[in-house]
């Protein structure tokens, strides 16, 4: 399995480890000879030795494949985010320290299974949208050398869009978590503020500060947040809302989105001719285009660092600026420094100027599930950057640096590549906390579109299934001598079922909703607990499912494990489809818990005392 090109999506590796063709010591392996040296150029600041690896894999080996739902999945880490006993830098050597702990969110995704692989490069103390702020180097585009990355997080990016990981740990305070994943073809989750704990970053503005996450594809996405997104009580800024998959009705069905009704791409008639066609897709995805006053949002974003929010910046590092200036990039210093500066008299002022902001862009927004953006407006060369670096910086946070003072979510999508063989970007974003339906809504749109995945050269749809060409996952077409079957409950990868599955030769097709059509029960009686999917005439909501591969000849013995009241019936999909799959029988669900607002049994699972 090694021997082949890797293909580091989360479902094919649980497919290998499964099935025990791949152990994760022989990925970490092949991925750091991929990776090459201790500290392989600018994409990397600190790629884990075998000393430090070995904790990490032999607390794999002692457990089972199915016991851990983010088992041997290979991570990187943005370096200003803690891992325990590596130096975090925020890309300034002299400003390094060695932390004790993992910051939380990272400590919850190794206790998942999932093995850090290294530190990744940023724009110095997350300060710019360029990827080229850094003592260790520019980091390069992964589609061509010759062009910015985006940043700050531009290492954990390109390290994903190079099939170096599955996925990746970024910040965001000003787009850092959706330019990077725009100009390297990802997706780039930039949550809720407070969805994802905050504590072990370095700050960069702490009252705005996001953990973000890039993937390949929104259902990698959806796995590492249903681990990460988790309330920590130690954060200040933490915020309880719920498990991650919570949402409105923009994901699945009709939607109303609005469009910016004044766009500026600088010229960049590339960027414009894409953006036009992300407005069709959605059109033909059901969705009602609304023109948007974009004024409110604009003056939101110049308040950013032509504000008072600068001085956020300085006072994370105040003793070490004022100890050590010339520690820091000259570029960096001439950002952060004047903001010593600062009157409290105009951050005051700056807040009730942006609460009059929020309240009309709230207004803007009213009767519409998103809004759709272009990501960035441009891309620019490393060269061009350099030799103006902060007016072209400002200018590719045209469409993001609003977001976090607003409070909002947004997940950033690829939307097609240029003539020059770049990639473009466009990203969703609406109120706080419907960070799962704008997930759902990002999906259909990039599955919409006939893309490779980051600069793997591989198709969308080949990760779900390991070597499987497309045509074998469309979801009415199974494989001969194999049906499909959709699962929703303990079934589900890495619960306590799916061995009953995946020991029966099944195999992940997909992971994915239901029409908006179901409500879930969690029934009485157990151990083990047991779903109830229930289709609605109306009001009913998606639901998470899975959709399983089966050999015929196991099919029965496994139903045959299936107890009263559940039965096999069709289920609806969110993209019309019907598979076969485990739904129940209404009378059961007298006395039972009604959980549709969570999403999905995997977040009922997740909470204590279930």
């Amino acid at each position: 399995m090694i021997a082949k090109a890797l293909n580091l999506s989360i479902p094919h590796l649980r497919e290998g480890y499964l099935t025990g063709e791949l152990r994760p010591a022989d990925l970490v392996a092949a991925i750091r000879s991929r990776i090459g040296g201790p500290v392989p150029g600018p994409v990397w600041i600190h790629v884990l030795s075998d000393p430090e690896l070995a904790p990490y894999l032999e607390r794999l080996a002692a457990s089972e494949p199915d016991s851990l739902p983010l088992y041997g999945i290979p991570f990187a880490i943005k370096d200003n985010i803690d891992l325990a006993g590596i130096p975090t830098t925020a890309a300034c050597p002299a400003f390094a320290y060695v932390p004790g702990p993992s910051a939380p969110v990272v400590e919850r995704l190794i206790a998942a299974g999932a093995i850090p692989i290294g530190k990744t490069n940023l724009d110095q103390f997350a300060t710019g949208l360029v990827g080229i702020r850094s003592p260790h180097g520019a980091t390069p585009n992964a589609f061509d050398p010759s062009y910015i990355s985006g940043g700050s997080s531009s290492g954990s990016a390109v390290a994903v869009a190079l099939g170096l990981v599955s996925f990746a740990l970024g910040t965001d305070t000003a787009g850092s978590g959706r330019v990077p994943a725009a100009f390297n073809n990802l997706v780039g989750i930039k949550p809720t503020r407070g969805l994802i704990s905050t504590s072990g970053v370095v700050p960069a503005c702490r009252t705005l500060d996001c953990v973000s996450l890039f993937a390949l594809d929104v259902a990698d996405a959806e796995a590492v947040m249903a681990v990460a997104a988790h309330f920590d009580g130690s954060d200040p800024y933490a915020r309880k809302a719920g498990p991650w998959a919570k949402g409105g009705g923009a994901g699945d069905g009709p939607f109303r989105f609005g469009v910016p009704d004044s766009l500026q791409f600088f010229g960049d008639r590339e960027s414009e001719r894409l953006f036009e066609g992300a407005v069709e897709r959605l059109r033909d995805l059901g969705g009602e285009p609304v023109g948007l006053d974009f004024a409110p949002f604009a003056e939101a974003a110049r308040l950013l660092y032509e504000g008072p929010w600068v001085a956020e910046r300085y006072a994370t590092i105040e003793g070490f600026i004022e100890r050590e200036p010339e520690s820091l990039l000259e570029v960096t210093r001439r950002i952060i420094a004047p903001a010593a500066e600062a009157r409290a008299v105009d951050a005051f002022k700056a807040q009730y100027r942006l609460a009059d902001l929020k309240r009309q862009a709230d207004g803007a927004m009213a009767g519409l599930d998103c809004v759709l953006v272009p990501t960035a407006p441009t891309i620019y060369r490393i060269a061009e950057v350099e030799s103006d670096p902060i007016a072209l910086n400002n200018r590719l946070g045209t469409y993001t640096n609003f977001m976090n003072l607003l409070d909002l979510a947004a997940v950033a999508v690829p939307g097609g590549f240029r003539s020059d063989g770049l990639p473009f970007g466009v990203t969703l974003f609406g109120p706080a906390f419907i960070d799962a339906a704008l997930a759902r809504l990002a999906d259909r749109l990039h599955r919409a579109q006939d893309l490779p995945l980051g600069a793997t050269g591989r198709p969308l749809l080949s990760t779900r299934r390991s070597g499987a060409p497309a045509a074998t996952l469309n979801p009415s077409s199974p494989e001969p001598g194999r049906l499909n079957l959709v699962v929703c409950g303990a079934h589900l990868s890495g619960l306590p079922l799916n061995h009953q599955l995946t020991g029966r030769g099944g195999r992940l097709i997909r992971a994915t909703r239901t029409a908006p059509r179901y409500r879930l029960y969690a029934l009485p009686g157990g151990p083990p607990e047991r779903p109830g999917l229930i289709r609605q005439p109306e009001g009913g909501e998606a639901i998470e499912v899975e959709v399983w591969s089966l050999p015929l000849d196991q099919v029965g013995g496994f139903l045959a494990g299936i107890p009263a009241p559940l039965g096999l019936g069709s289920v609806e999909l969110s993209d019309g489809t019907s598979e076969k799959g485990f739904i129940c029988e209404g009378f059961a669900v007298q006395g039972a818990l009604d959980i549709t607002r969570l999403g999905g049994w995997r977040a009922y699972a997740g909470q204590p005392g279930c």
